[in-house]
């Protein structure tokens, strides 16, 4: 009878159950199998060198983002910083007054003219600024000669360098009262036109000045994500008869679909952020009625007023508002089987 075949005892059979297996299947004692579990201990002693790295911005994150959070406690009170020469100190000093401010807003009527301008522009920016990075993006995805693409993506993205005092003056110097488009029609016999202090066109010129400074920042993101799809895919759709615009529909834009998803949901979760400094430059050539969106109505009562309580108010509702928007609209992006900002 061979070695092989002799019956073990019960206890040597135990033993060698036990023996762990290495990962091309022979057993020793060598090294252990990983476990399914690895303790906190073992990853942070792994990861300590990246754990340094991360450190950095993780402190400005919490510093910059999270610490003011806590300041949101003056919507509550009736802040006043000349309390003490100590902002912080005074803040345990001021008296509070619980929901009197929220109650003072939601009967301001100027607060509700802000909320009104501000939907309207997000509206308006939705349907005129969001698709045309997408559409920018494919019509450079055709063009054939790599040189011409460069060209054309490194024009498109250069005013994304530009500041909005500098964005403004050139929509002055174009559409303004002493602009060229106003010299003309007064040359050709016509009045001359003012398109940047009609409050009736400024949402229209708003989005304008946004489309042509921010939409090349679109074109790349939207560029990258094209440039992640397999050329065997419109090789396969070319073989069974799909044209160009089949090969866009089914292969092109199935690709941009995730994409498209997470940057639509954070455009719904900053619907109630429309452009701070863009609209501030030019609120007093249109008037307030206008141009009064919720970050300058905050910025207004806030630094112009001094009434820092009924701005952070204000403030806080826009957040806890946006909050709302991005987790609806990840929900929906879920159930159209998109991953969102955050999977399920």
């Amino acid at each position: 009878m061979s070695h092989s075949t002799v019956p073990r005892s019960r206890a040597e059979a135990d033993e060698t159950d036990k023996t762990p297996v290495a990962p091309g299947g022979a057993t020793g004692s060598g090294r252990r199998a990983p476990a399914s579990g690895t303790s906190l201990r073992i990853r942070f002693r792994r990861d300590r060198v990246l754990l340094l790295m991360t450190a950095p911005a993780v402190a400005l994150v919490l510093l910059f983002n999270y610490v003011p959070i806590l300041g949101n406690v003056v919507a509550f009170q009736e802040y006043d910083p000349y309390i003490s020469d100590n902002g912080i100190v005074s803040i345990f000093h001021s008296p509070w007054v619980g929901l009197d401010n929220f109650q003072r807003i939601f009967e301001d009527s100027a607060f509700w003219n802000a909320v009104e301008n501000t939907l309207v522009l997000f509206i308006i920016q939705l349907v005129l600024f969001f698709p045309i990075p997408i559409l920018l993006a494919l019509l450079i995805n055709s063009v054939v000669r790599p040189r011409v693409r460069a060209v054309a993506q490194a024009v498109l993205y250069l005013p994304h360098f530009f500041s909005w005092v500098l964005v403004i003056a050139v929509f002055q110097q174009l559409f303004g009262g002493a602009g060229i488009l106003s010299q003309l029609l007064r040359e050709h016999g016509h009045d001359g036109l003012n398109i940047m202090a009609d409050p009736d066109t400024f949402a229209l010129l708003i989005t304008a000045e946004s489309v042509w400074k921010d939409a090349g920042w679109g074109i790349i993101v939207f560029l990258a994500a094209l440039a992640s799809v397999s050329p065997d895919l419109y090789e396969a759709a070319a073989m069974d008869g799909a044209g160009r615009w089949r090969r866009m529909w089914h292969v092109t834009l199935p690709a941009l679909r995730p994409v498209i998803a997470l940057l639509l949901v954070l455009r719904v979760g900053d619907a109630l952020t429309v452009g701070f400094e863009q609209i501030l430059l030019q609120r007093e050539a249109v008037g307030p009625g206008a141009a009064e969106v919720l970050d300058t109505f905050v910025w207004w009562n806030g630094v112009r007023n001094q009434d820092f309580s009924y701005a952070a108010a204000a403030g806080l509702i826009k957040g806890v508002v946006s909050l709302g928007l991005v987790l609806a609209a990840n929900k929906v992006a879920h159930l159209m089987g998109e991953q969102g900002v955050y999977k399920k």
